[in-house]
């Protein structure tokens, strides 16, 4: 309890109970709270420039949070990306390989998703490269997983016509084996039997007598059976499917009609001599589309691995063509 303090009144000399004036005892209280006003308020500005407010902490650590989120999704999102690599190298290198099909160009697997603005909503924020790097690593993998999701319906449908494929492919030689005379020329630069310099020659011609039985080597249709082709002379063009086409040449004659479907060891013409031929053989080419290749790699079906080494070494002989 406070003290009471006393003082000497002159005129009555005696001693009296002192009593501060009402307005000074406001005065004290108005300068007492604006003190305190003024501490407390020197007190938040230190605890929120040091501390911040309990607001700011929470949404400092909500933005902490938010960056580990991000940084798991992140590490997540590049394991996707080395999962689709993976999946990608297997299409190109393995599936496609097997059903003989192009790979998919990487300018097709990378392609572009929209025009330089379409991030542009996403800046103008503390946190808006971390937004916008997550939107077009999400963009990429979503382009990336629509070209391997069509490619892998290609590969579905590729399956699904394999066999047909395998039947189509040009894979028998020709001429049965006990009719052929010998191989008298193979695939690549020969002596050109007329002009006698040496020129490319783009099949492989089975010697064997007039009228052996000429056989298609795979599934297909003919395209054309002409007799006048050139230095072809009578020739069948079979079309396979799957890119792959068959020409017979120098024939006799024809045991097939344009238009007509074949199946693979058919009878299709018989073995002659016409056109810039030099005697009776067949010339027999093999395309893949559009283009000749050697005959020689789809002997498969009828050659034993020890024959097909002993033909391959023969074909890098220098010989002259029949035509």
């Amino acid at each position: 309890m406070p003290k009471q303090k006393y003082i000497f009144n002159t005129k009555t000399l005696k001693y009296e109970k002192y009593k501060l004036p009402a307005r000074l005892r406001l005065g004290r209280v108005f300068a007492f709270l604006v003190s305190c006003a003024a501490v407390a308020f020197l007190f938040l500005v230190v605890f929120y420039h040091f501390f911040g407010s309990p607001r700011e902490r929470m949404q400092a650590r909500e933005i902490e949070y938010m960056k580990l989120q991000y940084e798991i999704l992140n590490d997540k999102m590049n394991d996707m990306n080395q999962l689709l690599a993976d999946i990608e190298h297997r299409d190109d290198d393995i599936y496609r390989v097997i059903f003989e099909a192009e790979p998919i160009q990487a300018s097709v697997r990378k392609g572009g998703f929209g025009g330089s603005d379409r991030y542009e909503g996403l800046y103008g924020y503390k946190n808006s490269d971390l937004v916008a790097a997550m939107s077009r690593k999400l963009d990429v993998i979503a382009s990336q997983l629509y070209v391997q999701s069509k490619s892998y319906d290609e590969v579905f449908e590729m399956a699904r016509n394999k066999s047909q494929m395998l039947a189509a492919i040009p894979a028998i030689i020709p001429v049965k084996e006990t009719d052929i005379k010998y191989i008298s020329s193979y695939f690549g630069y020969r002596l050109d039997p007329i002009y006698k310099v040496p020129k490319f020659h783009s099949g492989i011609d089975f010697s064997a007598p007039l009228g052996t039985f000429v056989y298609a080597s795979g599934d297909g249709k003919v395209t054309s059976a002409d007799i006048k082709q050139a230095g072809y002379g009578s020739m069948i063009t079979i079309d396979h499917g799957f890119g792959y086409q068959t020409r017979y040449a120098h024939l006799n004659k024809f045991a097939v009609r344009r238009g007509q479907k074949v199946k693979r060891g058919q009878l299709i013409g018989y073995v002659g001599n016409t056109g810039k031929a030099t005697g009776y053989h067949l010339h027999y080419e093999v395309l893949k589309n559009g283009v000749i290749i050697d005959p020689i790699h789809f002997f498969f079906n009828d050659l034993t691995p020890e024959q097909y080494d002993q033909i391959l070494e023969q074909s890098l002989q220098p010989s002259q063509s029949m035509d």
